[in-house]
């Protein structure tokens, strides 16, 4: 055992040790000996509310969860990230996300130059999305923009299609905003049929402009502009009036030029801005444009307010390295394979499936930063949905199932579209789910509600699932920047608990290669045997790719 090392293996040897007695403990009878426990395990921060008084961990967890993180140097770690070090190391970047969101008179920690590209970049978003609103940038054909379609995938497209849909009741009426990520046409087909092309934008958003989906799409919709305009157009005035249709989010300008995109028409992303962690960079672009600018200002406010939070709160009041720690237990100590997220709230129902590209992708790691496999599980699976349906799908499981299913119920105060009685049948539903999960209902309990004793097996309901609630105020642009910026400090913090880069995704890049490598067998007429002569297929895709070209 080496010196460095000493410390983080007393640490999860103590956690490991006090699992053993944790384990068979009820939530019933720890809330039985702490009648304060909501007091003791909740915190605040900014609009937030974080109860986790229905984990499953005493004062002694809490104690034993802290050693690990100063064993790992998680508040030193935050300090590198703070600072613009290195810290992606297989790519040799910084993470500098948190620059994005920055007020221009902040006492900022990052080098002049960062500071002032950020602002610049949100110049020319704000002067862009002023041109759309008031109708100066129009069509070819002098129409108004009316609709804007946002081709990207993952990063590109999974944070601001959630963020537009979770501030649905802050969108502007005079524009609508649209995604399209997937390369089956089904998505982009359907939407191009509803839309005019002399009054739609395109915004194509790939920080390489080489996504094979997102250019795929954008050449779709290029040839669906051209094919709109007049046939006696000469090829410049061609090419000017399919200009005023398209602007790109992306590092390449060459590459964009070449599709028919002028510079000053690319709003440019860094490489220190993981995709993602990039919604708060041009790449809210969609966002800014569907809610205004001021809302995509107060969206980077909210932000800016958790990461100082994360930066200067101690650790037993840091709100992302609870919510982190907590994982580590649950995974690590309880068990736990799976983690479910459930907003109850319609606007956030993108906001799971959100959370499964920012923790899987940064997480899903089972090698640690000196290249060594993992000695411990990392990132759990997420899923989840929006209450109140996910209860009328796969709450069993969770309440019968017999397996550890951690939860995270997010709440909203007050609702962003009130309707009489609505919302308070939803917080209600709300509450009681976490409470029925936290302490089910015994057998006697099902007989004194009337059960006969032939269905009592059948209305016993185990408990002691952990879950956390997150409560908001209300869900504005200033909420949803904490909410988002508090589950990425939280990841971050995982994979120093972890050991691992949260910023790099090469599992993602073996299947773009093998696709690459597998289209010509697709497209060519002839035989795919005798074209595969640098790789040998396996059985299995071999008789799929014949299947395929019958």
């Amino acid at each position: 055992m080496t010196t460095e090392r000493a410390p983080i293996d007393q640490a999860l040897r103590a956690l490991a040790l006090h699992a053993e007695a944790m384990k068979p403990r009820h939530l019933r009878a720890l809330f039985a000996e702490q009648p304060r426990r909501f007091e003791d395990f909740s915190l605040v921060a900014g609009n937030l509310l974080l109860d986790f008084s229905k984990q499953r961990v005493t004062r002694q967890t809490l104690t034993l969860l802290h050693n690990l993180a100063k064993a790992r140097d998680v508040e030193g770690w935050r300090r590198r990230m703070r600072a613009g070090e290195i810290i992606n190391h297989t790519e040799h970047r910084a993470a500098l996300h948190m620059a994005l969101r920055e007020p221009p008179d902040a006492h900022t920690a990052h080098a002049p130059e960062i500071t002032r590209e950020v602002a610049q970049s949100l110049a020319r978003m704000r002067e862009f999305c002023a041109a759309i609103h008031s109708g100066a940038w129009q069509g070819h054909d002098k129409e108004r923009i009316r609709d804007v379609v946002n081709l990207g995938i993952g990063g590109s497209d999974l944070g601001p299609r959630m963020a537009v849909r979770a501030l649905a009741a802050f969108q502007r009426p005079d524009l609508r905003v649209h995604f399209v990520s997937n390369m089956d046409g089904a998505d982009l087909a359907p939407l191009l049929n509803r839309l005019n092309p002399r009054s739609t934008l395109f915004i194509v958003a790939s920080k390489t402009f080489g996504t094979l989906e997102t250019l795929s799409n954008a050449r779709t919709a290029r040839a669906w502009i051209d094919s709109s305009l007049p046939a006696s157009l000469t090829h410049q005035a061609r090419e000017n009036a399919i200009a005023r249709h398209f602007v790109a989010v992306s590092s390449n300008l060459p590459a964009a030029a070449a599709f028919g995109i002028p510079a000053e028409q690319v709003f440019a992303f860094r490489d220190w801005v993981g995709g993602r962690f990039s919604l708060w960079s041009s790449v809210g672009l969609s966002i800014a444009l569907a809610v205004g600018f001021s809302n995509f200002e107060a969206l980077l406010a909210g932000a800016h307010v958790m990461d100082e939070h994360f930066i200067q709160a101690g650790a037993s009041q840091n709100l992302p390295i609870t919510l982190a720690l907590l994982d580590i237990w649950n995974v690590n100590f309880i068990g736990a394979a799976s983690h479910g997220i459930f907003p109850y709230s319609q606007s956030l129902e993108l906001f799971p499936a959100y959370l499964q590209q920012l923790e899987m992708e940064s997480t899903g790691k089972s090698v640690d930063r000196q290249g060594q496999p993992l000695t411990l599980k990392s990132c759990p699976i997420l899923w989840g949905s929006s209450g109140t349906n996910g209860q009328h799908s796969f709450f069993q499981l969770l309440h019968q199932g017999g397996q550890p299913i951690p939860c995270d119920f997010i709440l909203l105060k007050q609702a962003d579209f009130p309707l009489p009685g609505h919302h308070i049948h939803l917080l209600a539903n709300a509450l009681a789910q976490s409470a029925a999960l936290a302490f089910g209902q015994t057998p006697a309990e099902a007989r004194a509600s009337g059960i006969g004793e032939d269905l009592l097996p059948y209305r016993t309901f185990p408990g002691n699932q952990p879950s956390t609630t997150l409560l908001l105020e209300r869900l504005t642009p200033h909420t949803l920047g904490q909410l988002l910026a508090l589950y990425e400090h939280k990841v971050f913090c995982q994979s120093v608990l972890w050991n691992v880069n949260a910023f790099d995704q090469w599992g993602v890049e073996l299947g773009k290669q093998m696709a690459k490598r597998l289209l010509p067998c697709l497209e060519d007429d002839t035989e795919f045997a005798t074209i595969d002569t640098a790789d040998t297929l396996d059985a299995s895709t071999r008789g799929l790719l014949a299947a395929l070209k019958k």
